[in-house]
């Protein structure tokens, strides 16, 4: 809504990632290095991301990296990944060589996994706090982005809704910073799946 150019949005969206149409996918990237990709299929989901700065990272000469597949990773990063989600791991879109953290969960779990790693000292070792704590639902922490990332000032009420599914008009577009009417976004919303 408000990033016209799909290239240069920091959130994006695909609600039929794959032809089937069973599986959707989300990313983020800062343009600085950080990025992050959560894959959803039947089977289950997987998050893989980079945390471009954190000890962890490929790029770093502090830590000897394990090479899986001729490509250096972690210690430990894909341990006990499972076999019905390997799909997204061989994904190329992924870039696996980009990736300082690794989480799953299958449809039949009731929680997320990550693999048998010893963890650096550090406040946030592989980047994944920082990256996705705003995936909370707290609307106070978009409404933070949005003010430091586009100068926008979109209010906490209206943020809630958005991220409540509730219908959209205009208006409300027009609180939140968009530059564009809601007939200008018609397929930016079929593309994520929103409601109409």
């Amino acid at each position: 809504m408000l990033c016209e150019a799909w290239d240069m949005r920091y959130y994006s969206f695909n609600a039929r990632w794959n032809a089937a149409g069973d599986q959707q996918m989300a990313s983020m990237r800062d343009g600085s290095g950080d990025e992050y990709v959560i894959w959803f299929a039947p089977e289950g989901a997987a998050i893989k991301g980079l945390g471009h700065e954190s000890p962890m990272s490929p790029a770093s000469t502090k830590f000897v990296h394990e090479v899986q597949a001729g490509v250096p990773l972690y210690p430990g990063l894909l341990d006990g990944f499972p076999d019905a989600l390997r799909p997204f791991l061989e994904e190329p879109a992924f870039a696996l060589e980009h990736t300082t953290f690794v989480l799953w969960r299958l449809a039949s779990d009731d929680a997320w996994h990550r693999g048998n790693i010893q963890f650096p000292e550090n406040k946030d070792p592989d980047g994944s706090a920082g990256l996705l704590g705003i995936l909370a639902g707290e609307p106070a922490l978009y409404v933070d982005f949005a003010s430091d990332y586009f100068e926008a000032n979109p209010g906490s009420s209206d943020v809630a809704r958005v991220l409540a599914l509730e219908p959209l008009d205009d208006a409300l577009l027009q609180r939140l910073g968009a530059t564009r009417t809601l007939e200008q976004l018609a397929d930016d919303l079929a593309e994520i799946g929103y409601p109409g």
